[in-house]
């Protein structure tokens, strides 16, 4: 009879942590004698390889190649991230560092999304990703008309939670940018914090060129709402494209292609995240089964900004064996700090 894994010994939990470990720092397969003489554990190596036995047995663990070490599973690495990884808080100096980066940056997400990026990068050493953030209840907030060229009017839209819109408008006749901003100032009026639902209701009473304008609007309004998530912003391809595991596979079935094709990259989060609470990581390894350009990497996921009002999505792709506790740390942290800044923002 098969032994459940939860049922591991104490044992049998240090070397499955230290295989992920050191395959992990060296991409090469662990042998029992690396535990022993590297890790200084005090048994023999043939109880280590009756251990080691066991663990295949159950699936955590694999031999490449024939008298090859082991190599962790991608169930040996899900039992390692739900039961045996250590997160540990970031370092205080590494904390109070990135946070001092985002404070004296300038204000605002266009500053903090690609500092955030790049902050992942370099604390995971893996490819990071963060979206920005997407209102989650649509509403008009404010609206600017402006002349540009004859009957052309550049038409700017910005939602509840900051999300800005554009759209040219060719209008019957040509308005001066004084009556622009009249009819400007009165939509904010007559709109504001007005769900789609509700402007619809008033587009049918509308005069011909207030409808005009409604149904911009409302176009508009319709796409944000079909929105997954907002614009991606990447940093640390370098850090993966020479690993074995990106290295080995080819163009079709890159794990990049991920990064490249937003429809796969949104059915990621649609699947993962977005069912979470704001601050809730998913691990995703190997793809679990959906995801076959996935199938030899990780990914370390999160939500940030303010619940049932406005969030972007947050995380960091990269190799199988890559050193969880402090990567989950890193998103944990980052996306925290984010939080703190929207919420702050908005306040202010």
């Amino acid at each position: 009879m098969k032994r459940n894994m939860t049922d591991l010994t104490s044992r049998q939990k240090i070397i499955l942590s230290l295989i992920v470990h050191e395959h992990t720092r060296t991409a090469q397969p662990v042998a029992s004698k690396t535990l022993i003489e590297d890790y200084g554990l005090q048994i023999s190596s043939a109880t280590v390889r009756n251990e080691m036995n066991t663990l295949t047995e159950l699936g955590l663990i694999r031999q490449p190649h024939t008298s090859a070490g082991r190599v962790p599973t991608e169930e040996g690495y899900r039992f390692f991230v739900s039961n045996l990884v250590q997160q540990t808080a970031l370092p205080i100096a590494t904390r109070n560092t990135i946070t001092h980066q985002f404070y004296q940056s300038r204000r605002g997400l266009d500053h903090w999304l690609p500092l955030a990026a790049s902050v992942l990068a370099n604390q995971s050493q893996a490819v990071s990703l963060v979206t920005a953030p997407h209102s989650e209840k649509i509403a008009f907030k404010h609206i600017e008309l402006i002349s540009t060229r004859g009957s052309q009017v550049l038409m700017v839209l910005v939602l509840v939670g900051g999300e800005i819109r554009q759209q040219i408008l060719a209008l019957d006749e040509v308005y001066s940018q004084e009556s622009l901003s009249r009819m400007a100032n009165q939509f904010n009026q007559d709109l504001e914090n007005k769900s789609v639902r509700q402007i619809e209701a008033l587009e049918a009473s509308a005069d011909p060129l207030t409808q005009q304008i409604l149904a911009a609007i409302l176009d508009q309004m319709h796409l944000t709402e079909e929105l997954v998530t907002g614009e991606l912003f990447l940093d640390g391809l370098s850090n993966v494209l020479s690993t074995p595991e990106f290295a080995a596979t080819n163009q079709d079935h890159s794990p990049l292609r991920l990064l490249e094709e937003r429809p796969m990259l949104n059915d990621l989060f649609s699947r993962t995240v977005l069912t979470e609470d704001i601050g809730g990581v998913q691990v995703l390894i190997g793809g679990e089964g959906t995801w076959q350009d996935l199938r030899d990497c990780a990914v370390i996921l999160t939500r940030y900004g303010i619940q049932d009002q406005l969030s972007g999505m947050l995380g960091i792709l990269g190799p199988m064996r890559m050193p969880y506790g402090h990567a989950i740390s890193a998103v944990h942290f980052v996306a925290d700090l984010l939080s703190d800044l929207i919420t702050d923002t908005l306040i202010d």
